[in-house]
């Protein structure tokens, strides 16, 4: 599996991924991004910032980098990014299918991506995909699989995402909503001719969304690698924190954000906790995470904001795409 090639990293922040997502495109629900991103938010402007942000991270020790089809122009920005560093040859690239970016880079658009997890639109994505990224992709990832999503029964896509696999590509997915846990079990017993299909799955778990943690225990120990997005919870562990993450990070002497960012790492099931940071500041304060040292007093108060899930994910519906 190319997350091997981690596991072999000397630098403390080998295990924090860089997530673009957050530049990739003008518009995204995350909190604060008007004063995080520039004024001028045309393609050029964003490619920069992502180069300047992946220049930042790889020198700081980043190796895992996560884009998707429909994070606007990321997979583009990110193949300029690697066409013009040849000497990143050890990052490991992931990209997600089963979202078309719909915007047409407009951050007031009434629809920003559309999801379908049909064989056609992963044959489609792929080529996409294969076509900016090609050998440089190690990891592939359905996008934000529920319970009720097509993918979890659907034997022929199965079938080629096998193939995929026999290829020397990894096939991973990633969860969304308030029943993570039954997808991700759900996730686990799919096979093709016996053999585990996924390899990796990406969940959303912050202080706040706790809820997956025991399913994500059980795909560690079933032999998958555990990528954590969302660990700032779309900005509302940043803008403005909670009062205990905020006491916590003043007795740690670092910022909420790295304390939030900490919190998973210590997650024994955690192979790659994603940064989805806007500007090379936010970068290096989250990077800060990896030597954050919580006693288990701070944890537990930490611990006394975890929300209900239901309530979590509705309120993530309501936030404003910027």
């Amino acid at each position: 599996m190319p997350f091997a090639r981690l596991a072999a990293a000397t630098t403390p922040t080998c295990h924090i991924g860089f997530g673009l997502a957050a530049v990739g495109r003008p518009g995204y629900l995350n909190l604060g991004r008007d004063r995080d991103l520039p004024q001028d938010r045309s393609v050029e402007a964003l490619r920069a910032r992502t180069h300047e942000l992946l220049d930042a991270a790889y020198a700081q020790g980043v190796r895992y980098v996560d884009a998707a089809r429909s994070y606007g122009r990321s997979e583009e920005f990110l193949a300029g990014w690697l066409a013009a560093r040849p000497d990143a040859d050890d990052v490991v690239v992931g990209s997600k299918w089963g979202y078309t970016y719909t915007a047409d880079w407009s951050a007031d658009a009434e629809t920003h991506e559309v999801k379908d997890h049909g064989l056609a639109t992963y044959e489609r994505q792929r080529r996409e995909t294969d076509g900016l990224l090609g050998d440089r992709l190690d990891l592939y990832q359905i996008h934000s699989v529920t319970p009720d999503s097509p993918a979890l029964t659907d034997k022929q896509l199965h079938a080629k995402l096998a193939e995929a696999a026999t290829r020397g590509r990894t096939v991973g997915f990633s969860t969304s909503g308030p029943a993570q846990a039954e997808t991700i079990r759900a996730a686990l017993a799919v096979t093709v001719d016996g053999e585990p299909l996924f390899r990796t799955v990406q969940s959303t778990y912050n202080v706040l969304e706790t809820s997956a943690g025991p399913a994500l225990a059980e795909a560690r120990e079933a032999g998958l690698t555990v990528i954590v997005k969302e660990g700032m919870a779309n900005g509302r562990l940043a803008d403005p924190a909670p009062d205990a993450l905020k006491a916590v990070a003043k007795e740690a002497g670092v910022g909420c954000d790295a304390v939030a960012l900490a919190v998973i790492l210590r997650r024994p099931w955690a192979g790659v906790v994603l940064s989805g940071a806007a500007t090379v500041a936010q970068l290096a304060s989250n990077l800060h995470a990896a030597a954050v040292d919580l006693d288990d007093d701070q944890l537990d108060r930490l611990a006394g904001l975890s929300e209900d899930p239901q309530a979590y994910w509705e309120r993530r519906s309501r936030l404003p795409w910027h």
